[in-house]
C-alpha cells in the first residue's frame, strides 16, 4: 500500500471510531419509553400495528401517519415493520433510529470529504479553458479526509441532533435527510464526472440523483424538499455551472444542461408551490389556531434560527429543553430587541457567504446550507415555532463552516510538500504555533458535545428522570409541567396511596397556570381523580371550558377530549355529562372545527348519550369535513346499519370502496357487508 493510501485510510478509521463510540454513548438512551408524539403516531396509532405483511396491511400502515397530510408513507412503513418483528417495545424502535443515524454519519464523511477535494479554481473559466488534469485531480488529501472525520464526529455527537435518534417519531427526520445526503452526494459525484470528461452519464446521473432521493425522501418527511436546494447551493458555490470544454474558444460557456435541471426540480415547484399555499397562508384562519400571525412569526424566528447557531455550538441544557413552548414570540422590531439584532444577523451570515464565496467556498456552502435548511420550516408555514430536530441536516452546515477554519493550519503558511498537490500538506514553522489554539478550541467542543449528549443519553434512559430533567431544564414550559405530572401518574399505577399521587398534583396545577398551556393539564387532573373515585375540582373544569371558549383546540386539546370521552365509554371514568358537553360544545363552537373533533363529539352523543341522530349527523359533518379519512366513514356506516338505514349504508359503502387503496380496507368492508347481510 502506497504511503497515500494508507493516510487516506486514517480519515475512514477516525470515521469508524467515531460511529463505535456514538453508538456506544446513546446505548442507555435505548433503554427510555416513548414521548409526547410518539402515542398519536406510534403508540395509539392501530394503522402501523400490522397484524401481517400483507399488501392491504402494509398499505393501511403507510397511509396511517396522523402527522402530515402528506401521510409520510416510509416512516410509517418503517415503524410497521418494528412492530411486526418486535411489537411496541420501544428499544428496537429507537435502535432503529440509531442505525440510521450512524448510517447518515458515514454519509457526511463521504460527502464532506468529497466537498473539501474540490477546488473551483480548478474548475474556473480560463483563456485556456478547463483543463482535463485540473478536473481529475480532485482526490481527498489526507488533510481533506481528516477534516471530513472530525465532521462527521462532531455531527454525529452533537447534542441537538439527539432527538432525532432518541425520540422514536423523529426518525421521520432522520430518514428523509438519508435521501438528501444520498441525493446530494450522487450529485457531486455525477458534475465531478461530467467537468472531468471522464464518463459521460455524469449529468444523468445528477439528475437522478436529485430526482429520486427527492421523491423517496419525500415519503419519510416533507424536509427532503430542500435536496434541490442544497445541489443548487453547491454547484454555485464550488462547480460555478461551468462546463467542460478544452476549446479555448469556449471557456465562459455555462453549462446549460445544470441550469435547465434546476430549473425544472426548484424553480418551477417552488413557484407552483407559492402560488399554490400564499393564498391559505394570507388568511387569517389559517393562524386561528396558533399564538402568533404570519408576521409575529417572522420575526420570531429570526431569533430561533440565530438560538439554533447557540444551541448547535454551544449547547446549555436549558437551551436542549426538548419543550420551547414557553418562548416569548416577538410582536416588533424591538419587542424584544434582541429580534431586530437578529434579523441584522442573519442579514450578516448570508452577506459573507457571498464574501466567502471566492476565498472559503467550503465554509460559505456551510453557511449557505445551514441558512438554507431554515427556509421550510422557519419561514411561512404555521409550523410551531421551535422544535431541534430541524437542525439535523442544519447542523451539518455550521460544522462546514466552524471545522475547517479551526482544523486546517492557517493558509498563508501551507505550502505543498514536494510530493504534489492533492497529497499531503506541510508548512512552515509558524504554522503549528497559530494552529494550536484552534485546534485546542476544537478539541474542547468535541469534547463538550460527546459530554452533553453523554449525559443527556442517560438521562432518556429511564422515564422519570427525563421528566424530571426536562421539568427542570424548562420550568415555564406547560409541556414539560404536564410530562413530569403524567409520569408520576403512570407511576402510581392509579393507586391513591401511592407517593407518586400526591406528587402528580404539583406540576399539572404549575402547567395550567402558566401561559400557552393546552388543556392537557386539566384533562390529565380529571382523569386521574375520576379514575381513582377522588373528588373533581370545579376549577379544573371551569379552566378547560374557558381555555376550550376562548382559544381554538389545537391538536393537543383535542387528544385531550377525546382521552376524556373513552375514559367515559369504557365506563373507567364517572364524569358529569353537563360538564362534557360543556367542553365539547365549546370546543366546536369555533369555525370549522376540525373532523377529529366532531368525530370525538359523535363518539360522545353516540355512546353516552344515546343520542342517535345527533351522533349520525356529527360523523356525517366529520366526513364532509375530512373526506379522504376512510375512519369515519366507517363509523357512519356502522351507525346506519345500527339504526336500520340499510339503502344508506350501502350508498356509504360504495363510496368507502373508493378509498379502498391497495386493498387496505378489504377486511373492513367484508365485515361491514357482513353486519348488513345479517340485518
Amino acid at each position: 500500500m502506497t504511503l497515500i493510501g494508507r493516510l487516506r485510510i486514517s480519515g475512514w478509521w477516525l470515521t469508524f471510531v467515531a460511529i463505535a463510540v456514538t453508538a456506544l454513548i446513546y446505548w442507555p438512551g435505548l433503554s427510555g419509553t416513548y414521548l409526547f408524539d410518539d402515542f398519536p403516531n406510534i403508540v395509539d396509532n392501530r394503522g402501523v400495528h400490522p397484524t401481517d405483511a400483507s399488501l392491504p396491511s402494509l398499505v393501511r400502515a403507510a397511509l396511517s401517519s396522523p402527522a402530515s397530510e402528506f401521510k409520510r408513507p416510509l416512516s410509517s412503513l418503517s415503524f410497521a415493520a418494528n412492530y411486526l418483528i418486535t411489537g411496541l417495545d420501544p428499544f428496537w424502535m429507537k435502535l432503529t433510529n440509531l442505525v440510521i443515524h450512524l448510517i447518515n454519519g458515514l454519509l457526511v464523511f463521504i460527502l464532506v470529504r468529497r466537498l473539501l477535494a474540490i477546488d473551483p479554481v480548478s474548475i474556473r473559466p480560463g483563456p485556456s479553458g478547463i483543463t482535463l488534469e485540473a478536473a481529475q485531480q480532485w482526490t481527498p488529501s489526507r488533510q481533506n479526509s481528516i477534516v471530513a472525520a472530525l465532521i462527521a464526529t462532531g455531527w454525529l455527537l452533537l447534542p441537538i441532533n439527539l432527538t432525532s435518534v432518541l425520540y422514536v417519531v423523529q426518525r421521520m427526520e432522520s430518514l428523509a435527510n438519508l435521501f438528501v445526503l444520498l441525493g446530494l452526494l450522487g450529485y457531486v459525484t455525477g458534475r465531478q464526472h461530467m467537468l472531468a470528461g471522464t464518463n459521460r452519464s455524469g449529468f444523468w446521473l445528477c439528475a437522478a440523483s436529485i430526482a429520486a432521493p427527492t421523491a423517496m425522501g419525500l415519503l419519510a418527511k416533507e424536509t427532503a424538499v430542500m435536496l434541490p436546494l442544497y445541489a443548487l447551493l453547491t454547484e454555485w458555490l464550488l462547480f460555478r455551472f461551468n462546463l467542460f470544454h478544452q476549446d479555448p474558444a469556449n471557456h465562459r460557456r455555462k453549462d446549460l444542461r445544470i441550469v435547465t435541471l434546476f430549473v425544472i426540480t426548484l424553480i418551477l415547484p417552488l413557484t407552483i408551490g407559492l402560488i399554490w399555499l400564499l393564498p391559505g397562508l394570507l388568511r387569517p384562519d389559517a393562524w386561528a389556531g396558533r399564538s402568533f400571525t404570519l408576521s409575529t412569526r417572522l420575526l420570531s424566528e429570526a431569533r430561533i434560527v440565530i438560538d439554533y447557531i447557540g444551541w448547535t455550538l454551544i449547547p446549555t441544557p436549558q437551551a436542549l429543553s426538548f419543550y420551547h413552548d414557553d418562548f416569548r414570540v416577538s410582536t416588533g422590531l424591538l419587542t424584544p430587541w434582541t429580534t431586530l439584532a437578529s434579523i441584522i444577523a442573519l442579514i450578516g451570515l448570508a452577506a459573507s457567504v457571498f464574501r466567502w464565496r471566492t476565498r472559503r467556498p467550503v465554509e460559505a456552502l456551510g453557511i449557505a446550507f445551514f441558512l438554507g435548511g431554515q427556509l421550510l420550516t422557519a419561514t411561512i408555514l404555521p409550523l410551531e415555532l421551535i422544535y431541534e430536530h430541524r437542525n439535523y441536516f442544519a447542523s451539518l452546515g455550521l460544522l462546514l463552516t466552524l471545522v475547517p477554519l479551526l482544523a486546517a493550519a492557517p493558509p498563508e503558511t501551507m505550502t505543498l510538500s514536494a510530493a504534489g498537490a492533492g497529497d499531503a500538506f506541510t508548512s512552515n514553522k509558524t504554522a503549528p504555533v497559530l494552529a494550536l489554539p484552534r485546534r485546542t478550541l476544537l478539541a474542547c467542543l468535541t469534547l463538550f458535545w460527546i459530554a452533553m449528549t453523554t449525559m443527556t443519553a442517560q438521562s432518556w434512559s429511564n422515564p422519570l428522570a427525563l421528566a424530571q430533567e426536562l421539568a427542570a431544564r424548562a420550568p415555564h414550559s406547560p409541556r414539560a409541567q404536564y410530562e413530569l405530572g403524567r409520569t408520576y401518574i403512570i407511576y402510581s399505577h392509579y393507586d391513591p396511596a401511592s407517593p407518586f399521587t400526591q406528587l402528580a398534583y404539583e406540576p399539572l396545577e404549575r402547567a395550567i397556570a402558566l401561559p400557552g398551556s393546552s388543556i392537557l393539564p386539566q384533562q390529565a387532573l380529571i382523569f386521574m381523580n375520576s379514575h381513582m373515585h377522588l373528588p373533581v375540582k370545579d376549577s379544573w373544569w371551569n379552566s378547560m371550558i374557558d381555555q376550550l371558549k376562548n382559544l381554538r383546540p389545537g391538536v393537543q386539546d383535542e387528544s385531550s377530549l377525546a382521552a376524556l370521552v373513552q375514559c367515559v365509554r369504557e365506563h373507567r371514568c364517572d364524569l358529569p355529562k353537563e360538564r362534557m358537553l360543556e367542553a365539547l360544545t365549546a370546543a366546536v363552537s369555533h369555525p370549522n372545527p376540525s373532523a377529529r373533533l366532531l368525530s370525538t363529539y359523535a363518539d360522545y352523543a353516540w355512546n353516552v348519550l344515546n343520542d342517535y341522530p345527533f351522533g349520525l349527523s356529527l360523523t356525517q359533518q366529520a366526513i364532509a369535513s375530512n373526506p379522504s379519512e376512510p375512519a369515519y366513514r366507517i363509523t357512519e356506516i356502522r351507525m346506519l346499519i345500527a339504526t336500520g338505514r340499510n339503502d344508506q349504508a350501502n350508498r356509504a359503502m360504495e363510496q368507502l370502496a373508493h378509498l379502498n387503496i391497495g386493498g387496505r380496507l378489504n377486511n373492513t368492508l367484508q365485515e361491514l357487508h357482513a353486519q348488513l347481510d345479517r340485518r
